[in-house]
C-alpha cells in the first residue's frame, strides 16, 4: 500500500482538497470534517469495506472518473454485475476497489432513514 497513492485516489475521486499531513499519515478531510488518515503499516491489513454517501452530481462525476480510468466496478458487493451501477435503497450505488485493495462503495441514498 502506498499511502500517498491512496490519499490522492480519494482526493481526486471525491473532489477533496489536500489536508495537512504529519508523521506516518497522509490525510484527507471530508466535507463534514471527518479526517481519513492513510499510513503504511508494517503488517498486512485484511480487506475492509468503506461506503461514502455522495450527492447525485458527485456520483455522476466520480463514476465517470472510474470508467475513464478503467477501474473495474460492480453494481453489487458480490461482484456479479460488472460494469453496472445499482438503484437500490432509493438511490444509486457502485462498488469498486481502491489502490490498496479495499472494497469501496459510493451511494446516493442512505440504507436507513436519517433522523
Amino acid at each position: 500500500m502506498d499511502r500517498n497513492e491512496s490519499a490522492r485516489f480519494f482526493r481526486e475521486l471525491l473532489e477533496l482538497s489536500e489536508a495537512p499531513s504529519w508523521g506516518p499519515f497522509t490525510n484527507i478531510q471530508l466535507d463534514d470534517g471527518v479526517l481519513l488518515q492513510f499510513a503504511e503499516p508494517p503488517v498486512e491489513i485484511q480487506m475492509q469495506h468503506y461506503a461514502f454517501m455522495v450527492d447525485d452530481d458527485l456520483f455522476d462525476r466520480a463514476y465517470r472518473r472510474l470508467c475513464d480510468a478503467g477501474i473495474e466496478h460492480w453494481a453489487d458487493p458480490q461482484m456479479r454485475r460488472p460494469g453496472e451501477t445499482n438503484t437500490g435503497h432509493g438511490g444509486r450505488g457502485v462498488y469498486f476497489r481502491d489502490p490498496a485493495g479495499h472494497a469501496i462503495e459510493l451511494l446516493t441514498g442512505p440504507y436507513l432513514p436519517i433522523p
